[in-house]
């Protein structure tokens, strides 16, 4: 069936578009609906570019097309040349330009982030020095306001407080720019061709006053080359930006410079910056100028294409997209239909002023990529640095794709919206992966790996693409290619370079990983193990699925198993709540310290966060947190400050909605048959952190996944798992939805009563039929349907909480239902030791005193006076050499037991900072509880204070600074009363940190 969008994807694999030839697409018809609600017919009017350019969105306001190649915005400055004031090139607080740059990223997280390339500056004034000297942007910038500031899809305008006026219009790969200057003044456009964000390796420029031309190009890359962990590594050039320039008028004059040196009148240049900061940089790099006579004319029109593989491709992109007779009005005008026809893949019907303007500009930001990177020749840059033509049935090449990031929410979209551009971007991930020696890399800028973040984003995302129905690209050597990747070891995966934010190992250390079925915190050459082992399983769970939709049973087989090893991870007596994500070492123990609040583990956020990063296992997940209402009670905690308020970030032990690990969260109530709290929870998230206005975005954008989110949570529904079709519902925003897959099939979604107060679902229909489940299958998004949501201000507890209804896991049930409980004990004469979780190590030898710290003021047990590890007198005595732990704090997390019938607990046990007293309370099978005091002596006490017996002396203490103070210190023995006739499973305390248990046996 024919699209009304078909006719621009296929223009953006040749000329049709680009020669502005092509038929818009018709205006769609304005629906009343019974309310005399209209559809919304002219979405780019609702859309604001400059939402997120403040507040840490890192987005850019200027001129760009949907997935366009070209995005020509400002380079904003705080007064540092070799740093922008914005990550991505502007800042909205800093109104201060010293160029417009013809690339640009939509929303990376780190500062700079990438490309930024050639920024050309109109400048009202005579050039006197080299711009490149002027290293504070004190001379060659311009400040402006605002309120002379007007951005739109496809067009960007200023005017400078230097009098200039920029106006700037783009097509997919060239662009139109006029500059009106402040007539009977100086005026040139300078090309500070080295001068992209991250800086360069090499750049050159070439004026041509009798063509009227300037061409040039930058050697650069370097993404992210600056940040702290791991970013030196990335600071190396993987592409050369081409460009080419025509002008209306001929020059005035001319000049170039390199370094400090000004030469007027010369038309060549070359010369990079390097890609360090400040003084490293500042003062180098190379770029020219053209001035123009201003005395009776004040307007310039330039137009410039670009090219990723040469200059005469540059020269043919602006040829065949921009037309001799183009203006930016013409090209704005183009712009503006085909974005309204791009963002009509969604149409909606009713909604608030300010909701139109927040969904259509998350619709808009969800455009800005992937980004073409092929010519209109077809020809583009390969990872391996050679230019490459699409494979067959490819219609255009894309780059940039935030493989971390846009797996979890904009991946999926882009295959709803765009189903035949997703296949061409899932076939251009594989080419750029066949041409990196197999390797699919996590993070790729443009055509280069740039190794950022952690896991294997590109299984979840293909395997998403297909799952929604995307066939045009090379199934097969795809899912071959990532299932190699997933089971052969690679040598890059021994590597330590980049680590920890840019380890160049995709599947970092795998022989290890599959040899523990962990990624060890201490060997697995990753950003973090726990995070990795949670990545890798969501990874190994979506080929898995993948494997079984096109018939590959054996490869199914042997993936699916390691869909659950992030149990291996999951340690049930980390915390006080009742088991956490956390690191572990290859030895098999926990890393320690731990709090749920820290990151150590894990790649930006916090174990907190991470641990609810089992989309494709939820049921199991609640299972190990003690079952559906536990698990629900924690989402409560983890939503809700302590005073009942939203939790929005700025909280490690909370939700966090300014990135991407816990995005899903809000829906997995639906999982734990509580649909209605995910129903209030989204909407709260959608309010309270998406906004109109600058910094509309919670946080960074990162290639339109924070936008992805909204579109998602607007509509009422959410991807289940990254790498299948399910949809959670909540509660649509717009009273009605039309999404248009752009391959003939339709899913409307209508929710006529809702409004910001009527948040909940009251009852469902799916064509025409009564629906119970909280998500829609699969057959509905593939196939087109409609839905009807009643929604009500009052939650209706009853819907879609039965057991059939719920959310349905992929993956078999595990034979245990906690993971990492203790094994069967181990009998020491008449009693049984336990296995307990060393958290500290309070032991050290008289040649290493550093080596311990059982007090936190340095001191600790001397290893020569204590009993050698083993069976001693009952119990298990720990490893007293080296940094292992030794003692058990009492910290108020559940301590589990080998399950049994026993009369007592005996602890060797000691108190530190004092006389500690609690209380022990025993959980038994039935859950039953018992509880007795527990009351220790100091360690350091002459004698106990208690009734316990000194089990164990020794008669100094070691001190981290090398000394002793010969003073005695005691482990207790203290037995603790349980009931026989009940099976005990753990304990528990309230948090008594310094209470430390040595070791711990039972009496049966």
């Amino acid at each position: 069936m024919f699209s009304p969008r078909s006719w621009l994807a296929t223009a953006m694999a040749g000329a049709l578009l680009a020669a502005g030839l092509a038929v818009p697409a018709a205006a769609a018809p304005t629906l009343h609906q019974a309310d005399g609600t209209a559809k919304v017919k002219d979405p780019v009017r609702h859309v604001d570019p400059l939402i997120g350019s403040a507040g840490g969105g890192n987005t850019y306001p200027g001129a760009v097309m949907p997935f366009g190649m070209i995005s020509w915005s400002p380079t904003n400055t705080a007064g540092d040349q070799t740093n922008a004031a914005g990550a991505n090139g502007y800042a909205y607080n800093t109104p201060r330009v010293r160029g417009f740059a013809l690339t640009h990223v939509n929303g990376a997280g780190c500062h700079p982030g990438a490309a930024g390339d050639v920024p050309i500056m109109p400048f009202a004034g005579e050039v006197t020095s080299s711009p490149t000297s002027d290293t504070k942007d004190a001379v060659y910038a311009s400040g402006f306001g605002h309120d002379r500031e007007s951005a739109s899809p496809g067009r960007y305008t200023v005017k400078l407080d230097s009098g200039v006026k920029t106006d700037l219009a783009v097509t997919t790969r060239a662009g139109v720019g006029e500059f009106t200057f402040p007539k009977g003044a100086p005026a040139s456009l300078l090309f500070r061709v080295s001068n992209s964000l991250n800086g360069s390796e090499d750049a050159e420029i070439t004026i041509d006053p009798a063509r009227r031309t300037v061409t040039g190009s930058v050697l650069t890359g370097a993404f992210c080359g600056r940040r702290a962990n791991g970013g030196v590594n990335n600071r190396k050039s993987y592409y050369r930006l081409h460009f080419a320039a025509t002008f209306d008028r001929a020059f005035s004059g001319t000049g170039t410079w390199v370094n400090g040196e000004l030469k007027p009148g010369a038309t060549t240049a070359s010369g990079g910056e390097g890609y360090a900061t400040g003084a490293d940089r500042a003062g180098r790099g190379s770029g020219g100028y053209v001035s123009f006579d201003t005395a009776s004319d004040a307007d310039v029109r330039m137009k410039v294409g670009i090219s990723y593989t040469s200059l005469d491709a540059a020269r043919r992109n602006l040829a065949e997209e921009v037309s001799r007779h183009d203006d930016v009005a013409s090209v704005a005008a183009r712009a503006t239909r085909t974005w309204n026809d791009r963002l009509r893949s969604v149409e909606v019907a009713g909604g608030s002023a300010d909701l139109l303007t927040t969904f259509y500009t998350a619709m808009y930001h969800s455009y800005l990529q992937p980004n073409v990177s092929s010519d209109v020749a077809g020809t583009y840059l390969g990872s391996d640095g050679k230019v490459h033509r699409p494979a067959r049935g490819q219609r255009a090449q894309y780059g940039n794709f935030s493989g971390w990031d846009q797996y979890r929410a904009h991946t999926q979209l882009l295959a709803l919206l765009e189903p035949d551009i997703a296949g061409d971007y899932a076939q251009s991930l594989f080419n750029l992966a066949r041409q990196n020696g197999g390797v699919w890399d996590r993070w790729v800028h443009v055509n280069g790996p740039t190794h950022v973040m952690t896991g294997d984003p590109s299984a979840p995302a293909l395997a998403g693409f297909h799952a929604l129905g995307v066939r045009n690209f090379d199934v097969k050597g795809a899912f071959d290619s990532l299932y190699r990747q997933a089971t052969v070891p690679h040598e890059s995966g021994l590597s330590d370079k980049g680590c920890p934010g840019q380890c160049e190992g995709q599947r970092p250390n795998l022989a290890e990983y599959l040899r523990l079925h962990y990624a060890p915190q201490d060997t697995c050459h990753c950003w973090g193990g726990a995070a990795e082992t949670l990545e890798d399983a969501t990874a190994d769970f979506a080929l898995a699925d993948w494997a079984g939709r096109i018939g590959r049973g054996d490869e199914r087989a042997a993936l699916l198993p390691r869909a659950s090893w992030w149990r291996n991870t999951f340690n049930p007596q980390a915390g006080v709540e009742g088991g956490y994500q956390q690191a572990r070492r290859s030895d098999g123990g926990w890393q320690w310290p731990f709090s749920p609040t820290s990151d150590a583990g894990f790649a930006q956020g916090t174990s907190a966060t991470y641990t609810w990063m089992v989309q494709h296992d939820v049921s199991g997940l609640a299972a190990a947190m003690g079952g559906k209402e536990r698990a629900a009670e924690r989402l409560d905690a983890f939503f809700h400050r302590a005073d009942g308020s939203w939790a929005i970030g700025g909280d490690g032990f909370r939700y966090d909605p300014t990135n991407e690990p816990g995005i899903h969260v809000p829906w997995l109530y639906n999982a734990l048959g509580r649909p209605w709290q995910t129903q209030e929870t989204v909407r709260a998230m959608a309010a309270l952190v998406y906004k109109t206005g600058p910094s509309g975005l919670p946080g960074n954008d990162d290639l339109g996944t924070m936008s992805a989110w909204y579109v998602f949570a607007a509509l009422g529904m959410y991807p289940q798992v990254p790498s299948r079709a399910e949809m959670l519902l909540s509660s649509p925003m717009f009273p009605k939805a039309w999404i248009n897959r752009g391959n003939g099939r339709t899913i409307t979604v209508s929710a006529p009563q809702a409004s910001a107060d009527a948040i909940y679902v009251q009852d469902v229909k799916v064509n025409g039929r009564t629906y119970t489940r909280s998500w829609l299958p699969e057959s509905l998004l593939n196939r087109g349907g409609e839905m009807v949501v009643n929604l009500g201000t009052t939650p209706e507890t009853s819907w879609a909480t039965a057991a059939a209804d719920l959310p349905v896991d992929h993956v078999p049930a595990a034979r245990d239902a906690i993971p990492n409980l203790p094994g069967p004990c181990e009998p020491v004469g008449a009693a049984c030791a336990q296995r307990l979780q060393y958290d500290v190590d309070g032991v050290a030898t008289a040649d290493a005193k550093a080596q311990g710290n059982l007090d936190g003021k340095g001191w600790s047990f001397p290893a020569e006076q204590l009993p050698a590890p083993g069976a001693h007198d009952g119990f298990v005595i720990p490893d007293t050499k080296g940094t292992a732990g030794n003692f058990h704090s009492l910290r108020g997390q559940r301590t589990y037991l080998s399950k049994g019938r026993y009369q007592a607990l005996d602890l060797l046990v000691t108190a530190v900072n004092g006389d500690q007293q609690t209380e022990l309370t025993i959980t038994y099978a039935d859950g039953t509880t018992s509880t007795a005091p527990l009351k220790v002596t100091d360690w350091a006490a002459t004698s106990a204070r208690f009734g316990e017996t000194a089990a164990l002396t020794a008669g100094t203490r070691h001190n981290v600074d090398g000394t002793a103070d010969g003073r005695k210190v005691s482990i207790w023995r203290v037995s603790v009363p349980a009931d026989p006739a009940r099976e005990a499973v753990s304990f528990t305390s309230p948090a008594t940190p310094n209470l430390k248990v040595f070791a711990l046996s039972t009496k049966s």
